[in-house]
């Protein structure tokens, strides 16, 4: 039985796909000119994995899936919409891309870099939003800065 337990949790967990891809897509965040911060807080309680500043303020999420089990499991990603000007899924490359909805931007990636397959479509945030969060992701990036 605890065999079998085992089993079922490596099938669900794949850290070293999500870090893989997590690296991936936060290096191609970079390459775009992006600011990215993993694993951030966002004021609905939900926590964007990779969230990206961009030259001109936007604000990107990338949400990452491990795999088939993990997308299918986490509906939660669609809470995140109202936080950014564009969402993403990153994914490894060898996900089924039929399942992510079309609407959303899709990113495949590993630890070394990633690819923008699908843009995502724009959602412009409010001014009061957008304020809001840009120094909300300012603070956190000086915080974990001064960590060091």
């Amino acid at each position: 039985m605890a065999a079998a337990l085992l089993q079922i949790e490596l099938v669900t967990r794949r850290p070293e796909t999500t870090l893989a891809v997590t690296r991936g897509a936060a290096r191609l965040m970079r390459d775009l000119g992006h600011a990215p911060l993993l694993e951030v807080g966002l004021p609905n309680g939900r926590r964007a994995d990779v969230m990206a500043l961009g030259p001109r303020g936007e604000i990107v999420i990338c949400e990452v899936k491990s795999g088939v089990e993990d997308f299918r499991c986490d509906q939660k990603w669609r809470e995140y919409g109202p936080f950014c000007d564009a969402f993403y899924f990153a994914v490894a490359p060898d996900f089924p891309q039929p399942l992510i909805d079309e609407a959303c931007g899709l990113i495949v990636a590993d630890g070394f870099g990633g690819a923008i397959l699908r843009e995502a479509a724009p959602t412009p945030l409010a001014p009061a939003r957008r304020k809001a969060l840009t120094l909300a992701f300012a603070r956190l990036a000086a915080l974990r800065a001064g960590q060091g």
